[in-house]
């Protein structure tokens, strides 16, 4: 839609024209450098975008096919954008979908504009859209490519809005420009900082048009729109006010990663992605480096990370307090910790392996064993697959498929992976596979790893493979969630001497503090209290769950084992937005892969927080949408 008109709003200041000049000023005062004034112009101004949406007297010039040239190379290094794609036809509702997602990332909006007013109709049509956004807003209209604008916004830390490509096409149509150059722009759309998102048109789903014009222009629309999914992490289809997700990333017919059914052995892929390993495009990867704890922030009551609340326990900080009194002076020593880990879980000293939480554990996966290729089971943990990208591993992910409870098929595994990691419990759906099913990873000349950061949440731990002397088998623990030491970095491996060793091999020295040795070694001597810790965390998931089933009925949940919830609701970003508005912080999950915008996690807290929250999302998730 456009946002065009005489509007009294916030605009971008601008150089004063292009016979004016002026100088350089800042978008608004959020944001800490201004743009360079070529290529945006405030709404309203003389030399607005033309006023015919199809056909006219072409024009020409370079003025004319700037406005479809691709964005720039961000120097040295590899650029990136987080890119949303929201698809809909004529009122579908796209535009406010766009606009929720745009309020829901926390960033200085600017609403980029591509269309004109035309008539009286058009102008009352603007006039609402401009009355639904935000006061705070910036909105430009580009001269020039409004992908090329966008990206500079999002390299500059902000949010984009781009509404959306169909006026954009009409216009460089109007002007004679070749459409296969916005095409091109389109494919070459690659930024780094902040966020864009993109409304395109639903355009081509009726009768082929009768002219060849219109007929161009909405096979543009339709090319422009496929170049932007196949670069999308979140791509959405908007009907009748409702949102389908889509698989974001490579076009029909690329690569799939794939998914186990609850049919037997059959195996179907869905979720295409590009690059190398069957992974997402490279400047897609950034997403897997976020997490819970970016959600947070002062005030905000925290039911994003999912860490049992309250700090570590008493015997715990006293711990350590000795190492602090003790042991910070010279350089740390794991053998009395390997040994306490060792009598906990039946195995030898030399099977374990402390490292600086769970995830550097994950991280040495790569360069430890140096598979050909690996297969992660997803949705799960995303640091896995960040170090093993890092690393130049190709990775394949195997998702887990919702509507079969996430449960875990082995057959769904390519069969020529030597690595294959997979979380029990798994985040952020909290599944518990049994110890049958993780076996049945096994093969020959394959590595098995099992992350087991959240099973110590579970009471008894079921499934565990950790006391199992297996040598082919790696299982990850740590003590981040159940104890509260996030802070402290206490994790471990446990493996059959071969593969420990091969890990301390590749492990940086001294990377377990004296701190986090003592807490491993505290933790190993007091099975009772990691119990006491499990049921709480069982106590206090089985009254969120049994809240939200109450108050928010219609809501969709999974079953967990652990203190999170994974929930879907049609307007998740939204949904989070107004959720931070009443001072609570939940961890959106789009992020994991195999899970889209819709996608929330709940951790859950003692009764009187579990409280406070589902009030509130049963006011942000009203009845008639779940």
């Amino acid at each position: 839609m456009v946002g065009g008109g005489h509007r009294p709003r916030a605009r971008v200041p601008l150089l004063h024209g292009r016979a004016g000049g002026g100088d350089r000023r800042r978008l608004d005062a959020h944001r800490s450098r201004a743009f360079p004034a070529r290529g945006l112009r405030h709404r309203g101004r003389a030399r607005q975008l033309p006023a015919h949406a199809l056909g006219g007297d072409p024009g020409g010039g370079d003025a004319v096919r700037r406005r479809c040239r691709p964005p720039s190379r961000v120097p040295g290094g590899r650029a990136r954008v987080s890119l949303v794609v929201v698809i809909g036809g004529t009122r579908s509702g796209k535009s406010a979908r766009a606009e929720a997602l745009a309020a829901a990332s926390g960033l200085s909006v600017t609403y980029v504009a591509t269309g004109a007013v035309i008539d009286g109709e058009m102008r009352e049509r603007v006039a609402r859209h401009r009355a639904r956004r935000p006061a705070r807003w910036a909105t430009v209209e580009p001269d020039a490519d409004p992908l090329a604008v966008a990206a500079t916004i999002a390299r500059d830390g902000g949010c984009a809005l781009v509404d959306g490509i169909g006026g954009w096409l009409a216009t460089a149509q109007h002007h004679g420009t070749d459409l296969a150059a916005c095409v091109a722009a389109a494919r070459e759309l690659s930024t780094r900082g902040g966020r864009v998102i993109v409304v395109a048109e639903h355009a081509g789903a009726g009768v082929t048009p009768m002219d060849a014009l219109t007929r161009a222009w909405v096979d543009a629309v339709g090319e422009v729109t496929q170049a932007l999914v196949a670069r999308a992490e979140v791509a959405e289809l908007v009907v009748a006010g409702r949102v389908v997700p889509l698989a974001a990333g490579a076009p029909a017919g690329g690569d799939r990663p794939l998914v186990g059914t609850s049919e037997g052995d059959e195996v179907r892929p869905v979720a295409p992605t590009s690059g190398a390993g069957g992974g997402p495009p490279d400047d897609a990867l950034a997403d897997l480096r976020v997490h819970g704890d970016a959600a947070l922030a002062p005030g905000l009551a925290d039911h994003a990370v999912n860490v049992l609340d309250g700090g570590p326990p008493g015997w715990l900080r006293a711990a350590l307090r000795t190492a602090l009194e003790t042991a910070v002076d010279r350089y740390p020593d794991e053998r009395d910790a390997c040994a306490a880990l060792a009598a906990r879980h039946g195995r030898t000293p030399g099977e374990v392996v402390p490292t600086n939480g769970a995830a550097e554990a994950l991280w040495l996966l790569g360069p430890a064993l140096a598979p050909r290729h690996a297969a992660v089971v997803h949705p799960a943990f995303t640091e896995t697959e960040a170090g093993l990208r890092a690393h130049g591993i190709p990775v394949t992910r195997v998702l887990r498929d919702p509507d079969a409870g996430f449960a875990l098929h082995p057959s769904a595994v390519p069969a020529d992976a030597d690595l294959v990691v997979v979380g029990n419990p798994a985040s952020p759906s909290g599944t518990l596979d049994p110890a049958a099913a993780l076996l049945a990873l096994r093969a020959p000349g394959r590595t098995v790893v099992v992350d087991e950061a959240f099973l110590d949440l579970v009471p008894g731990e079921p499934g565990s493979l950790a006391a199992e002397p297996l040598p082919d088998v790696i299982v990850v623990r740590s003590l981040t969630k159940s104890l509260a030491l996030a802070g402290v970095r206490a994790g471990y491996a446990l493996a059959a001497p071969a593969l420990a060793q091969r890990l301390r091999d590749v492990r940086p020295p001294w990377s377990v503090n004296a701190l986090a040795l003592a807490a491993l070694r505290a933790a190993a001597e007091r099975p009772d209290a990691l119990a006491d810790a499990a049921r709480r965390a069982e106590a206090e998931r089985e009254d969120l769950v049994a809240r939200l089933a109450d108050a928010v009925p219609g809501l969709r949940t999974w079953p967990s084992v652990t203190n999170f919830v994974l929930v879907e609701m049609p307007d998740g970003p939204g949904a989070v937005a107004r959720l931070r508005a009443d001072g609570i912080a939940v961890r959106h999950a789009a992020s994991f892969p195999g899970l889209h915008a819709g996608h929330v996690r709940l951790t859950a807290r003692d009764p009187q927080a579990n409280a406070r929250l589902v009030a509130a999302l049963a006011a942000a998730v009203p009845a008639g949408v779940r």
